[in-house]
């Protein structure tokens, strides 16, 4: 941690009290601290791998247009100079913020964002009210982003290229990972039968989006549903987002087809228009999934970055790997959803 409680708290404008910070779940690009005192909670997001400004631009702008449309969600906290996000490296807390993983354009340094402290729940993807809750809330979403004109970042348009992985899976071997072999199998099967479905979306289909759709960003609280985790908030394909969505809230490999049905017609009913065609659709699942393995494999051999990062990281590559989608599975679930328009 490279911030204290007093640093948020002088920051952020909070007053003087007993101020504590206290760990609570580590993601891909981030550490969640609670940070409490004078009778409230606060949860602090430190951004591990640097930020992009226009990036934390978009979050807030999402997160306030979706909630004009009532989907609830955390505030994201501007500090005292009116940024969303805080460089703790500078003593005057200037602004900057984070990207998607492996977007371009961020800047290194130590960042954090500040945001309501939301109790709660998992949400139970196997809950016919969450899904219906969770069909409606992605439907308005593309209605509040409908009508985007940029490209959408290369990570959900683009996989890693042939020379790109051998490159890299070469460097993994030379590092010695106990994982390099099986890195290689991989690049030479899943990496390359779902890399041939990657292409870029149509420009008529683009919708400024949340792009992080998962039952782990959604807290069930008192009040409902809370959509958590807008940091990769950008330009991406309805149709896209929508396939992506329905994969993995009705399983992924292992689907209930009757979730993603019923998922799909709440999405339907609450005017949302995009619909899966067939494995193309699953063009944004795929990449994603294929850049996280390359990513975090890069992370795992990355001197500059602490030990402990690089053992995460090599979970994250090995647990990708095993769970990385299946095409088969994919057009079973494009197949099921076909009635559904």
């Amino acid at each position: 941690m490279h911030f204290t409680a007093d640093f948020i708290a002088e920051t952020y404008q909070l007053g003087a009290g007993s101020w504590a910070l206290a760990p609570v779940t580590r993601g891909a690009l981030g550490q969640i601290w609670r940070f409490s005192g004078n009778g409230s909670s606060w949860a602090v997001k430190e951004l591990l791998f640097g930020c992009d400004e226009e990036q934390v631009r978009r979050e807030a702008a999402l997160r306030q247009a979706a909630e004009g449309l009532g989907i609830a969600s955390p505030r994201l906290f501007p500090n005292r100079h009116g940024a969303y996000v805080s460089d703790v490296t500078a003593s005057s807390g200037s602004s900057g913020s984070s990207g998607s993983s492996g977007s371009s354009g961020s800047s290194g340094g130590s960042y954090v964002k500040l945001y309501d402290w939301v109790d709660g729940a998992k949400a139970d993807a196997s809950d016919p009210d969450i899904l219906d809750w969770f069909g409606r809330t992605m439907a308005l979403l593309h209605t509040a982003g409908q009508d985007a004109s940029e490209t959408p970042d290369s990570w959900y348009e683009r996989s890693p290229q042939d020379v790109e992985w051998k490159a890299l899976h070469t460097r993994v071997r030379q590092a010695g990972l106990p994982w390099a072999e099986a890195l290689g199998r991989f690049i030479d099967t899943s990496a390359a039968e779902l890399a041939h479905w990657v292409t870029p979306a149509d420009a008529g289909d683009l919708v400024t989006s949340h792009l992080d759709l998962q039952p782990q960003n959604v807290l069930v609280g008192r009040d409902g549903p809370v959509l958590l985790d807008w940091d990769n908030a950008g330009v991406t394909s309805a149709e896209r987002e929508f396939a992506r969505a329905v994969y993995v809230w009705s399983g992924g490999n292992h689907m209930d087809i009757d979730s993603a049905r019923r998922l799909a017609r709440a999405y339907r009913s609450a005017g949302g228009r995009a619909t899966i065609t067939g494995p193309q659709s699953f063009s944004m699942l795929f990449a994603t999934a294929l850049n996280f393995v390359y990513v975090q494999a890069e992370c795992a051999i990355d001197q500059a970055v602490t030990a402990a990062q690089r053992e995460f990281a090599s979970r994250q590559v090995v647990a990708s790997m095993r769970g990385m989608p299946e095409l088969e599975a994919v057009s079973r679930l494009a197949a099921a959803l076909d009635a559904v328009r």
